[in-house]
């Protein structure tokens, strides 16, 4: 059990590590585009103006969320050595604790981001979790 919750605290860091990480990233190799964005977006909200982000960036958002997971249920199978219980624990901390992120930008996105958003979290990490096989 311990090695369980240990597998859904690491694969809970490793989806965080990768979407700072990557967020960073983008920033640094598109400080036009994605930067431009992503500060105008932080700004919005600071100040609780209206802004709509382009619609790719949602989309990018969106498949950098399903790699993460799918990276992190797999990562938590191969600290629990199980491929059941901790993908499923780690796809529902990931869900609640977007959930409250989601509803902090719930104004700013469009409802179709944040359904998908949501609504992927917890069936990639499973898949995730059922690539490695014992």
């Amino acid at each position: 059990m311990l090695r369980i919750v240990l597998a859904v605290i690491a694969g809970f860091f490793v989806w965080a590590f990768l979407w700072v990480g990557s967020d960073a990233v983008l920033r640094v190799l598109s400080p036009d585009w994605y930067g431009k964005n992503y500060f105008e977006f932080q700004a919005a909200i600071d100040n609780k103006t209206t802004y709509a982000l382009d619609a790719s960036l949602l989309l990018i958002s969106l498949v950098r969320s399903v790699i993460f997971s799918v990276i992190a249920g797999f990562i938590s199978v191969l600290i629990s050595k199980e491929n059941l219980k901790a993908p499923l624990g780690l796809g529902v901390l990931l869900l609640v604790f977007g959930a409250f992120v989601q509803s902090v930008y719930w104004n700013y996105l469009p409802i179709w981001y944040h359904v998908l958003f949501l609504g992927l979290l917890v069936p990639m990490t499973i898949l995730g979790g059922k690539l490695k096989k014992f």
